[in-house]
């Protein structure tokens, strides 16, 4: 079954970096990010957390509570909040049974080698545990963006390209000296 908008979102419980179970029946009255992204520590899925913590307070202040899963273990979670401090917790699904209920487990293919992997899909579950929104196309650098539907401050990243864009005043070119 393909989950859509307006499914029940599957009930699961599984570990976050500390060992403690969450579950989301625990998670009733409050609306949940629940991003899937494939690997802790990788150029991708370090901007997209990175991004979620650096526009965190907009998320909280728009009522969601966020949480990364992923098929790391909790160790490999913790190193990964700790080095990025991530403000949110991230769920270990080491045996990939959320990710089948979620049909974020997939087969990919990379320079011909085909192989299964974590789907990098964001679903927006509301208060009651329906799914309201799902984000398959996730844009790492400017995801809470698109979660909070182009409310959130300027991505950090756009802002330096903006500035960048300015022209510089240059000093003017001295002439080469005229040898004597």
């Amino acid at each position: 079954m393909a989950l859509s908008v307006g499914s029940k979102a599957p009930a699961f419980t599984v570990n976050d970096q500390d060992g403690k179970p969450v579950s989301l029946s625990g998670l009733k009255g409050r609306k949940v990010v629940l991003y899937f992204y494939p690997n802790d520590m990788t150029p991708g899925c370090t901007a997209e957390a990175c991004n979620l913590r650096d526009h965190y307070k907009a998320l909280q202040k728009a009522g969601y509570e966020v949480f990364g899963i992923s098929a790391n273990d909790e160790k490999s979670h913790q190193k990964f909040i700790d080095k990025e401090k991530l403000p949110f917790r991230l769920l270990a699904d080491t045996d990939k049974a959320v990710h089948e209920k979620y049909g974020t487990w997939i087969e990919k293919s990379m320079y011909g080698r085909k192989y299964m992997g974590t789907a990098r899909i964001t679903f927006i579950i509301d208060e009651k545990g329906v799914i309201t929104e799902i984000i398959e196309k996730v844009d790492t650098k400017n995801h809470a963006d698109q979660i909070l539907g182009g409310t959130s401050p300027a991505p950090v990243q756009k802002a330096q390209k903006k500035k960048s864009l300015k022209p510089t005043k240059k000093a003017p070119a001295k002439a080469p000296k005229k040898k004597k």
